[in-house]
């Protein structure tokens, strides 16, 4: 008998941005699951790709019928030889290829009662409703998850049913709430101050009803190892936690931890919920839609059952037909807009990408929800509609039934919603695409498929400077594993190329900034229609933001965090510009924190990635401009003396050998995790008071403890190894690593014990640091700039100075042996302090900075872009059409809103410039001085940085 089934392997290499995502054990549980996708349209081809992405144990796609012109706007995967086979068998072939790790077989046949069965997770797409009755009832009464997803032109449809008995064993993103114990009283209920870090002056972020455990609690100890508890917030930093009046007095020290308890939903069948429905909100503008499109929907099974056809684009016959279904079946409960319902049969033989692409991502998050556990489920209803991507009624255009007939070519499923014409303006396009990354690649997919620039005169320059690397093949769907190391952009438009070889595109490999504005200058934008951005650094969408404003073009940015995303819409004259929007704030912490009373693992390992940058590109590039320039030591007057001491340091110690890195290393760490210790407790020790007879070691301050070098320990070796070899590499040392012969070395080292240095300050804020840095530069400055002066004589006698040059090493996420020094380091600095360690996937997340990430988010906000780009099409002038998106697929979350109108710079005499207005009159070649009088503003000059362009001495 054999025993239970081992958790699969997780390729952590792969699946890294999505592990800061979703964890090992939810992904573990998604590799266990099989999943049926029904209906190999675009929408099903949508959701198929992200699932599989995702890495769910197996993916069968099902679809009994063949392929029409009317699919290939929407399906990337089907082209026009397609046409007449059958969707589900095209679309496997392309979809295996999309993660080695998930087979994925397809299904042709009815679907049987015994084939559903041998699936957890059962999708439909493009079903009638007999078929979607019949499944949920079997996928109810069989704790099988059911998802039903639909599009029809501009409207969709998501519901979801995962059983009666549900358990979301983690139902929110957000990392747990933790936070150190200043105090808690002896009462009923106990109440505990929080404490938090003066400088930074941050609140806790409990909420009532959390649940939370505690540790390291000193005095009051009954409270440690208790199952979770709830709590009440009682103020900014104060918690009630129940009744601690029967445990010990509370002394010092404890950490807070929020808890996340597993959920429980019970969900109704499809048969029961339809009749009532639960519909989510997303559009606050849009809330009288739901009920209508809910009834739209149902409308439409019963046209199509009873006309075997579904209604023809623009046909007011057939809209009139729907709109006499839907108030039979909604029976009076509730008004229906009967507009909306003609709107919406006008373009219900359509199909979009872009909305395929948005649906097929919510719908996709679902099924990884049913399949982990992790986050909240939809209850139970989702619908969306972008009718106001259709024209505005001040253009003037009526779309007839004519226009949007089909023509028996790819974009007929675009036609039929928004006419040829508008098709022949797509094709027409000339975009600039700055990214083909996660979101990059999605947009790039979107926009062939629509037809941008697919048209005589069209083009789409796509640029990127990166390569692609093992770790993007998980959400940039575009690459194979064959395309690592390769050009993303390259390869991004030669894949967009196979989707459709209509579309023109122009790949390039350049950054977009100041010094690439030779290539991205005046003739560039101004040939522009809009430009896209897929960007991740605040700092490159400013820049192309202040562009977009200088050449009046518009601007679709958007941008991912784990299942949170955000998409905005930039119009000239219209909306205010991204320059205008607001930064969020980059994590910070106070150097005090990290140089002598860390509290958290993120304080280490900031320590440790601040360690690395001082040790091995700092140092490296000062040795190097101190032998390079003569005149380094005079311009150092206001630097760091901690610099300048490496720098002679550098120069006086320098490694001959394997043995003298070792040496070097093992006296680093001496200092590093012993003697420094030592001294922080010879200046404050762990009875030490305040100068109000509190502990000093109390609160955010952890009482820290030296560490005693063992060879045998796994990490004290490894960061041994992991420094030696990178203080090898800044002396450009090419050594045999000898592991063996390191560890002897280590044997017969014997380092000199700590002796405390008498008289020195140890600043407890970072003002005081501020402050001891600058004295500590007056004082010993000239001294050392005489040290180096002689030694830098010293060393032109001897030798060539080039061979003291150092190598300056550059962090990089993703090398090994960067990431075991840092590990290493944070690490042991938690040992000091009694701080629980972190794994290596965490430390690459924080030292890197990178980004969580999934596919199901990049593939929702480009979805979003690109109905916002048909409004640009158009030509929209109305504040009202445009929309700007939030979302948490987690929650799931979906808010939608106007973009705001742009602000006024000047206000005097009662009138008001825009910011556009003065790209406008720059492009115009007007005085700018007429500008101003007309606004009321008497100019006496124009800068622009800081080149004075002209000036003008009196009014």
């Amino acid at each position: 008998m054999s025993g239970p089934e081992s958790p699969p392997e997780i390729d952590e290499e792969l699946y890294s941005r999505q592990l800061y995502v979703l964890g090992h054990k939810a992904m573990q549980k998604m590799a266990a699951v099989a999943v049926l996708v029904s209906g190999m349209k675009g929408l099903g081809v949508e959701i198929s790709k992200n699932i599989i992405l995702a890495g769910v144990k197996s993916v069968t796609v099902h679809d009994e019928n063949n392929a029409q012109w009317n699919d290939l706007s929407s399906q990337f995967y089907l082209s026009e030889k397609d046409v007449g086979q059958n969707r589900a068998v095209i679309s496997r072939r392309h979809l295996a290829k999309l993660n080695s790790y998930v087979p994925v077989l397809d299904y042709t046949e009815r679907l049987s009662e015994s084939f559903l069965s041998t699936f957890q997770v059962v999708v439909l797409t493009n079903s009638p409703l007999e078929e979607q009755l019949r499944i949920s009832d079997f996928c109810h009464a069989n704790d099988i998850c059911f998802v039903l997803a639909d599009t029809k032109g501009l409207a969709g449809q998501l519901f979801c049913d995962f059983g009666e008995h549900f358990v979301a064993c983690d139902p929110s993103e957000a990392e747990p709430v933790s936070a150190a114990i200043l105090h808690i009283t002896q009462c009923n209920p106990g109440v505990l101050t929080v404490a938090y870090d003066d400088e930074q002056g941050q609140n806790h972020r409990f909420e009532d009803g959390d649940w939370v455990m505690f540790t390291e609690v000193e005095g009051m100890t009954e409270l440690n190892g208790l199952q979770p508890q709830p709590i009440r917030v009682k103020g900014e930093n104060s918690l009630e936690i129940g009744d601690t009046s029967s445990f010990s007095p509370y002394n010092c020290g404890g950490v807070i931890t929020q808890v996340k308890m597993p959920q429980n939903y019970s969900f109704e069948s499809l048969r029961v919920s339809r009749t009532d429905p639960k519909i989510k909100t997303s559009d606050m503008g849009k809330l009288a839609h739901y009920h209508t499109l809910h009834m739209a929907f149902w409308a439409l099974h019963l046209f199509r059952s009873e006309m075997q056809r579904l209604p023809k684009p623009r046909n007011q016959a057939d809209a009139d037909k729907m709109v006499e279904l839907a108030q039979t079946v909604s029976m009076g409960q509730e008004s229906l807009q009967e507009d909306l319902i003609r709107t919406f049969a006008y373009g219900c033989t359509g199909d979009l990408n872009p909305l395929n692409a948005f649906i097929g991502a919510q719908a996709a998050q679902e099924v990884l929800k049913a399949t982990s556990g992790k986050f909240t489920p939809l209850d139970q209803w989702l619908y969306f509609d972008a009718f106001e991507c259709l024209p505005e009624e001040e253009h003037g255009v009526r779309l007839t039934a004519d226009d949007c007939a089909p023509r028996d070519n790819r974009y007929d499923g675009q036609i039929a919603i928004f006419g040829a014409d508008f098709q022949e303006q797509l094709g027409k396009q000339q975009y600039f695409m700055v990214g083909a990354g996660a979101i990059g690649c999605e947009l790039l997919k979107n926009f062939t498929m629509i037809g941008l620039a697919a048209g005589e005169g069209g083009n789409i320059t796509v640029t990127d400077m990166d390569t692609i690397e093992y770790s993007n093949l998980n959400r940039q769907f575009l690459f194979r594993p064959q395309d690592v190391s390769k050009s993303k952009s390259e390869v991004a438009a030669a894949a967009i190329k196979s989707m459709n070889p209509n579309v023109n595109v122009t790949a390039e490999q350049n950054q977009v900034g100041p010094d690439t504005e030779h290539f991205y200058g005046d003739d560039f934008f101004l040939g522009l229609d809009g430009v896209a951005s897929a960007l991740d650094s605040f700092e490159a969408r400013a820049y192309v933001g202040k562009k977009c404003v200088q050449y009046l073009k518009p601007l679709l940015d958007s941008g991912t965090h784990g299942t949170k995303g955000h998409v905005q819409v930039y119009v000239p004259f219209l909306t205010e510009s991204y320059g205008q929007a607001q930064e969020v704030d980059k994590q910070e912490y106070p150097l005090c924190s990290l140089r002598h009373f860390p509290s958290t693992i993120q304080h280490t390992i900031q320590w440790a990635r601040n360690q690395f940058e001082h040790l091995f590109k700092v140092t490296a590039d000062s040795v190097n401009k101190f032998l390079r320039d003569p005149t380094y030591l005079e311009a150092r007057e206001g630097e760091a003396l901690e610099s300048l001491e490496h720098v002679r340091i550098s120069l006086q110690e320098k490694p001959r050998n394997w043995k003298d890195c070792v040496t070097w290393a093992r006296r680093l760490w001496e200092r590093l995790f012993s003697h420094d210790i030592q001294q922080l407790l010879y200046n404050y020790p762990p009875e030490h008071k305040t100068s109000f007879g509190l502990p000093f070691w109390s609160g955010l301050k952890r009482c820290p403890q030296p560490l005693d070098f063992d060879c045998r320990n796994a990490t004290h070796m490894a960061f041994i190894v992991a420094a030696s070899r990178l203080f090898a590499q800044t002396h450009g040392l090419h050594v045999k690593e000898d592991k063996a012969a390191a560890f002897q070395v280590l044997l017969d080292l014997h380092l000199p014990p700590f002796q405390p240095c008498q008289g020195v300050h140890i600043p407890l804020t970072d003002q005081e640091i501020q402050d001891s840095q600058d004295a500590a530069v007056q004082g010993r400055l000239p001294e050392l700039r005489w040290e180096l002066t002689k030694l830098k004589r010293e060393l032109e006698k001897n030798v060539n100075l080039t061979s003291d040059l150092m190598e300056p090493i550059y962090f990089e996420k993703d090398n090994a042996c960067h990431l075991d020094f840092i590990a290493t380091v944070a690490n042991l600095r938690a040992e000091n302090y009694r701080i629980p360690p972190a794994d290596k996937l965490q430390v690459q997340k924080i030292a890197g900075g990178i980004i969580p990430a999934i596919a199901t988010t990049t593939a929702a906000v480009a979805g979003l872009v690109c109905l916002e780009l048909y409004k640009l099409v158009w030509q929209h002038r109305q504040l009202s059409s445009y929309r700007s998106t939030f979302l948490r697929l987690s929650e799931p979350l979906l808010n939608r809103f106007h973009p705001q109108a742009p602000p006024e710079t000047y206000k005097d005499s009662g009138s008001g410039l825009h910011l556009a207005e003065k790209a406008l009159e720059k492009c115009s070649g007007r005085s700018p001085f007429d500008t101003t009088r007309r606004h009321g503003v008497v100019g006496t000059g124009l800068k622009c940085q800081v080149l004075m362009l002209r000036e003008k001495r009196s009014p």
